[in-house]
């Protein structure tokens, strides 16, 4: 089943897009939930209309991206977190964790934005994360987990 989709879905698209799903898939969560529409010959037409027009805001909108992923260019991230024994942490650092600090440099992005590798960080050292800002813009960045003075 075709389906042209309304709203970005993990893992399957973003908005806009043409997809292939399962008939289950279509029928019973992503039309009901709006995330979707069936992929008719009219909506495709209506689809291609509305791509053409918004070309020309989306160069804008790719390049202010652009310049936002930019600033992370040698950004110096460091989040402190109370230690236990060794390195270990208590608690754990997430992609908020993360947003939060970006956010105090100057870079808003939300946090279901941003992929921290190995999703949930436990102990202190040197981490990677993927931050995108638009479909074509992806960023990474490298942060550092440093234990809180005591």
């Amino acid at each position: 089943m075709e389906v042209i989709l309304k709203n970005d879905v993990e893992n399957l698209g973003f908005t806009d897009d043409t997809v292939s799903v399962k008939n289950g898939y279509g029928r019973n969560y992503l039309i009901p939930q709006g995330h979707a529409v069936l992929a008719t010959v009219s909506a495709k037409k209506v689809l291609a209309e509305k791509l053409k027009q918004r070309a020309y805001k989306e160069k804008k909108i790719v390049e202010s991206a652009q310049v936002q992923a930019d600033k992370l260019n040698g950004l110096e991230i460091k989040l402190t977190a109370k230690t236990g024994e060794g390195d270990k942490l208590f608690g754990s650092i997430t992609s908020a964790d993360v947003a939060e600090a970006l956010a105090k440099e100057g870079v808003e992005i939300e946090k279901k934005f941003i992929s921290v590798a190995g999703g949930n960080i436990k102990r202190t050292g040197q981490y990677d994360a993927s931050i995108r800002f638009h479909r074509d813009v992806v960023a990474s960045l490298t942060f550092d987990v440093v234990a809180e003075k005591k």
